[in-house]
């Protein structure tokens, strides 16, 4: 496996493969950064899909992975359907490209075993774009945990993100590295009525069936936590999502600290803060008007909009460029595994409810 060697400098270039949803946030990245970045194509299955999506969104589009390859671009977004991102990595890595993988990495366990022998044994330079912890008001939240605030934080109950998302965030908020864990999952089937969508509100009364997912935690190190989650919280009205990370001096609920600072003689007094969006000084250009309005504007209920989305996959095509010239990770690609890893441990618990599923030593882990 070749792989290509160059000295990376803003704008850093890149291709898109795929055309759905999730590869179109990339491009509009790049069209509102033309200084940090510059799409060649995105790559399209059809000469349709590409005038198509060419003319409605004004990007340069192509059907051939050679004009793509030609074109030189200093790393590779596969974004395609879940259950192909691999394969289609797979392809690009063997062409000597680096690749930036849409979540999840894998969807099968010799997927992303395949991943990290390819980074380990060939050197070859694979990212995943996880990035819920990069939202503003959930990198507040972790930067309150890594300041002490709560203290050594024990327990987590996520109702905020759907499966290798949740794990991510369960694990960076209990600042755990992967670990052994033991599982208890089980799934229930409730009916919600529908009240928004990707194309806007909902308001003829129809109803859906709601899966709920729920799964206990419990960590090698003592540190538990409890995963609930249903995909119409997404997109609805009338069903929220909520975090709550507790600690021996306090706990993090939603937009809220709640905490006990020394004070002095003895003293222990408890304090409770509001939670701000928190945008890293590193990625001051990346912030837009949009991004600064919606921070302003932010109210004590949980949510996150689609612009701290963009804000938060903006900031990993940036840090791109210190992994392609040092080979700093944007988000550790054995993190990114254990992420994967966990997700199927849970579709695994939901097929086995009541029953203890034991996670076994992976190649990522430090001490297998």
């Amino acid at each position: 496996m070749s792989m290509l060697q160059f000295p990376p400098s803003f704008p850093l270039s890149f291709i898109v493969v795929g055309s759905g949803f999730r590869s179109l946030f990339y491009a509009r990245i790049a069209k509102r950064f033309p200084k940090f970045f510059h799409i060649h194509y995105l790559l399209c299955r059809t000469e349709e899909k590409a005038a198509r999506i060419s003319a409605e969104y004004g990007i340069p589009t192509s059907v051939s992975a050679d004009a793509c390859i030609r074109s030189g671009p200093d790393f590779v977004v596969i974004a395609t359907g879940w259950d192909s991102v691999y394969a289609t990595a797979l392809e690009w890595i063997e062409r000597g490209f680096p690749v930036l993988l849409e979540t999840p990495a894998g969807t099968t366990l010799d997927e992303l075993i395949s991943l990290w022998n390819l980074k380990e044994k060939h050197g070859a330079r694979i990212q995943v774009a996880e990035q819920y912890h990069r939202y503003p008001i959930i990198a507040a939240g972790i930067e309150a945990v890594h300041q002490g605030k709560l203290g050594d934080p024990y327990s987590v109950f996520l109702s905020l993100a759907h499966n290798y998302h949740g794990a991510s965030l369960i694990r960076r908020m209990l600042q755990i590295e992967p670990q052994p864990m033991r599982l208890h999952g089980e799934r229930f089937i409730t009916p919600v009525i529908c009240t928004d969508s990707r194309s806007g509100p909902v308001t003829d009364g129809s109803t859906t069936d709601q899966i709920r997912s729920h799964v206990n935690i419990t960590f090698q190190s003592g540190k538990s936590a409890c995963y609930d989650f249903a995909d119409v919280q997404y997109r609805s009205f009338i069903r929220s999502r909520h975090v709550n990370v507790q600690g021996q001096k306090g706990e993090w609920n939603d937009c809220f600290l709640r905490y006990v600072k020394y004070a002095g003689k003895d003293n222990w007094m408890p304090r409770q803060e509001m939670l701000l969006p928190y945008l890293d000084p590193r990625y001051r250009e990346l912030e837009t008007k949009e991004l600064l309005d919606s921070c302003q504007n932010w109210s004590p209920s949980l949510s996150l909009p689609q612009v701290d989305d963009e804000y938060a996959l903006a900031t990993m095509l940036y840090d791109m460029k210190e992994f392609l010239e040092c080979g700093t990770e944007i988000y550790p690609l054995a993190e990114a595994l254990e992420d994967a890893y966990t997700s199927l441990l849970f579709e695994k618990s939901f097929s086995n409810p009541g029953q203890e599923i034991i996670s076994q030593p992976m190649p990522w882990h430090k001490n297998s």
